[in-house]
């Protein structure tokens, strides 16, 4: 199952310096994993704002619940999902 997911971030201010730099460290290691196995197929930021857009390849809705919630920045999101799938004049075959 495809879901574009929309994360904006929101870090408090009241957390250090060290703090953020931790979290931002974890979040980019578990993205790059999960891009790397095919869970999250693309990653874009949002021009101008602390936020991305991405697509998740995932087997339920249950799947990518517990995927967003294992992200270390999730505490601190604004999540948007949106299932997709496949449009019939699509020319690519792997929107599937």
């Amino acid at each position: 199952m495809l879901f574009q997911v929309r994360m904006d971030v929101k870090i408090p201010t009241h957390l250090s310096e060290t703090e953020v730099s931790d979290l931002k460290s974890k979040e980019k290691a578990l993205a790059q994993q999960l891009q790397q196995s095919g869970k999250w197929r693309h990653l874009w930021r949002i021009a101008g704002q602390y936020a991305n857009t991405s697509i998740f390849d995932v087997a339920s809705n249950e799947e990518l619940h517990n995927l967003l919630l294992s992200l270390p920045l999730y505490p601190f999101m604004q999540i948007e999902v949106t299932p997709l799938c496949r449009h019939p004049s699509s020319i690519h075959d792997d929107d599937r």
